[in-house]
């Protein structure tokens, strides 16, 4: 009777797998998804840069929302008047000042719901 080499090398490496979860080792493949919370592996710019993206198009987002909803005069004021405060209203006027992207923002609004 024939026996292949090869199955030989296959039962054994299947011996050693079946030891070593035994022994409590698990086995995954790199880029799928696993249950080892420390085989998350990522660039350092792109797990820092993702949040920051999300926390300004969020900001800028509610800025659109909150310039359509209260008019593009008053909302001039109000940005105004936080300039002409002092301590930190200075910072959230220039945060706050209506930028190109906001007012597209709140023009596109303007045509989805008129009012």
């Amino acid at each position: 009777m024939w026996v292949d080499p090869n199955l030989n090398e296959f039962y054994s490496r299947v011996a050693r797998i079946e030891k070593a979860h035994a022994r409590g080792y698990g086995f995954e493949a790199r880029g799928t998804l696993g249950r080892k919370a420390s085989s998350r592996r990522g660039s350092w710019s792109l797990r820092f840069l993702r949040p920051l993206v999300m926390a300004l198009l969020v900001g800028v987002g509610l800025k659109g929302i909150i310039h359509y909803y209260i008019g593009a005069q008053t909302y001039e004021s109000r940005v105004s008047a936080l300039a002409a405060g002092n301590g930190f209203d200075p910072v959230g006027a220039w945060l706050m000042h209506a930028d190109p992207v906001t007012v597209a923002i709140s023009t596109q609004l303007q045509t989805l719901l008129p009012r």
